[in-house]
């Protein structure tokens, strides 16, 4: 366990670390090829080779809702950029608007904002689909966007939803779920966002009677995200495999990650700062798995709790973490919007 004095010990010696903060987390500018996704939605699997969003198709911009709108539910591959603030109506779907396969869906500039609803990745909830249909969502991309006040989630993935990234973003007050991934989504990566001002931030497999859809998939990484006084779920796991959380930034949560129902997490070189529970196996439902390693805690009030073994994320891609210490100064440094 750390003290405050460790922890300013710690800040002091990665000081350093601020002069080349632009060189380890700078990515090319989101334009129609954009860079690459790593982590899960790296992988090819299930017919697709990564996830490249809207690559090859047209480039539009959207500036009033009706464009946006009609651009995210097209067919075609399609990069939409969107200018300034875009107001997301409630009507009949609770503020929840389908995202179409393929489609990049990406932010200008720092001040591109959705507010007042929410983005849904996915089929139709049916229970009795337990294997991935061929018209599956898929090929997805969200980038530096601000998504605030919905009145549900601010964006949902389901229905075997897969290959879909989710990076540089901005999440706060929504009334339900930051970014909920449910009903045998996979192959998808969180990165790189800020959540902050938000309750329930993340939820990964929906409910404990779900293993017919869930078990054996819901396979995500969430790397390098700045949770910033969100409260809890940070991410809540049921039955996926290989769940990767690494480099991410706690600050004043009362909980990070929670693995339950089985769920194999390997929680890696994180940076908890007054956190009650870092990581939790022992929560609600059957006991998850948790392998943690490189983690730091400063000001916890609990331990990691470990449990099992778990599949290892180098199975199905490379990657070369930040060492712990480094992470309070990379992460806010690179983490929302305005920084691609």
């Amino acid at each position: 366990m750390w003290t405050h004095v460790g922890y300013e010990r710690a800040l002091a010696r990665v000081a350093v670390v601020v002069a080349v903060v632009a060189a380890a987390v700078g990515t090319p500018p989101a334009t129609a090829a954009g860079p690459a996704a790593d982590g899960f939605a790296g992988v090819t699997a299930l017919g697709q080779g990564g996830t490249t969003g809207g690559a090859g198709g047209a480039v539009v911009t959207a500036t009033t809702t009706a464009q946006f709108l009609d651009y995210i539910a097209r067919p075609e591959p399609l990069v939409v950029q969107v200018r300034g603030t875009i107001t997301l109506p409630t009507g009949t779907s609770d503020g929840m608007h389908d995202v179409a396969s393929d489609k990049t869906i990406v932010g200008l500039g720092g001040d591109a904002r959705l507010v007042g609803g929410g983005l849904n990745i996915g089929l139709p909830v049916d229970d009795d689909v337990i294997s991935p249909p061929a018209n599956a969502v898929h090929n997805v991309i969200i980038r530096n966007l601000s998504i605030t006040g919905a009145t549900d989630d601010l964006i949902n993935v389901q229905m075997f939803s897969h290959h879909i990234w989710i990076d540089h973003n901005d999440f706060s007050n929504g009334d339900d779920g930051a970014v909920d991934i449910k009903r045998g989504s996979d192959f998808i990566t969180v990165s790189w966002n800020r959540f902050h001002d938000h309750d329930k931030t993340l939820l990964l497999g929906h409910d404990d009677d779900n293993s017919a859809q869930d078990a054996g998939r819901l396979r995500v990484t969430y790397h390098h995200n700045y949770f910033d006084g969100s409260d809890q779920r940070n991410p809540r796991v049921r039955f996926g495999e290989s769940v990767h959380v690494y480099n991410n930034y706690y600050r004043d949560n009362s909980y990070g990650v929670a693995s339950a129902m089985n769920a194999g997490v390997v929680l890696e070189g994180n940076y908890f700062f007054s956190v009650n529970n870092p990581g939790r196996v022992d929560f609600s439902g059957d006991l998850g798995r948790m392998v943690a390693r490189d983690n730091v805690l400063v000001e916890c009030n609990h331990e990691i709790e470990v449990r099992g073994s778990v599949v290892e994320p180098r199975t199905y891609y490379a990657y070369t973490p930040h060492r712990a210490v480094e992470v309070p100064t990379v992460v806010p440094a690179g983490a929302g919007v305005g920084r691609v």
